[in-house]
């Protein structure tokens, strides 16, 4: 049965990366899949957290990458209400998850005495804004770094994420709401440029699926992976990190 919008089962939506979005952070990226946009900034402080500073002299400081999630009210129908005083659930688990597929690619001796955020704030909401944020926040993260200029590279490879699941009985990429929304099996997939998962979130939303199923799954997620690390590496140009060039096989 085709999609609903006509793609491919292994085929993107539209994706759209602007650099330097907004002037205030030191860096910044609006990355746009289909409908969904997420802004992704980060934040650079040449300090470390209390707990992360060398406990005694001698100690090489290693520095640190967080990351926070947040989707702004009018990125949904109906509105949502903003977090004032407690963080969600789903909010905290998802700047989580950014955060540690973020940091799986850093080198924090090289990175040195030096905090850097990054802030995902989701625009509007059309499925699969996680992945955007990870693979935005990546571009994010790579862009501040390269204007550090520090001796060692930092980033010892290239992040990106995408959605996969099964609607209709058959594997498909980068699910948009109306598919997320009616899917037998919902996967998120994360990966270095190299080819190595970081982070892999699947779950049967009605019946198990098979060892079978969960193979095409990963194989077309890898397709996304490829198609979004060129993307990024188009994207940062200069400020691509060197040392991870290689696409997943």
């Amino acid at each position: 049965m085709p999609r609903h919008d006509d793609r491919a089962i292994d085929q993107l939506r539209p994706v759209r990366i602007q650099r330097g979005f907004v002037k205030t952070a030191a860096a910044s990226v609006m990355i746009e899949a289909g409908s969904t946009m997420v802004l992704c900034t980060a934040s650079l402080e040449r300090t470390l957290p209390p707990w992360r500073k060398p406990r005694k002299e001698g100690d090489v400081p290693l520095g640190w990458v967080t990351a926070e999630y947040n989707m702004l009210p009018g990125s949904t129908t109906p509105r949502k209400q903003r977090d004032r005083s407690k963080v969600d659930g789903r909010t905290t688990e998802i700047q989580r998850l950014i955060g540690r597929c973020l940091r799986a690619v850093v080198d924090f001796a090289a990175l040195g005495e030096h905090t850097i955020t990054i802030d995902c704030d989701v625009l509007q909401a059309d499925g699969g804004t996680r992945t955007a944020s990870i693979t935005g926040g990546f571009i994010a993260l790579a862009d501040v770094v390269h204007q550090l200029g520090l001796p060692r590279p930092v980033l010892v490879d290239t992040v990106a994420a995408i959605s996969v699941g099964v609607v209709n009985g058959e594997a498909v990429l980068d699910l948009d709401y109306r598919e997320d929304s009616t899917a037998e099996v919902d996967m998120n997939v994360v990966m270095t440029g190299s080819g190595r998962f970081i982070e892999v979130q699947g779950t049967a939303e009605g019946a198990p699926f098979s060892e079978e199923t969960l193979q095409q799954m990963l194989t077309v997620g890898k397709s996304g992976i490829r198609q979004l690390t060129a993307l990024q590496h188009e994207a940062l140009g200069d400020a691509w990190p060197g040392a991870a060039r290689m696409s997943p096989s």
